[in-house]
């Protein structure tokens, strides 16, 4: 899954998407359309929906450990 972002209008909308198979085909499948988001949260929705987990750490410099 991933985050696919877009604008129109000079506002920025959100969706998470995944690719299904249909036989030799690769398609795009909304899981969920998010809808109108500010610009600040694009890089945090990006983390959270990627494969590789960043590393989170916190302004007096402390890490999160799960």
């Amino acid at each position: 899954m991933f985050l696919r972002t877009w604008s129109k209008n000079g506002r920025i909308y959100a969706s998470v998407v995944k690719n299904v198979r249909d036989g030799k085909k690769v398609l795009q499948e909304t899981v969920i359309y998010l809808g109108l988001i500010e610009e600040e949260q694009v890089p945090y929705l990006k983390a959270a929906y990627s494969k590789k987990k960043p590393k989170l750490v916190y302004e007096d410099g402390t890490t999160y450990q799960p």
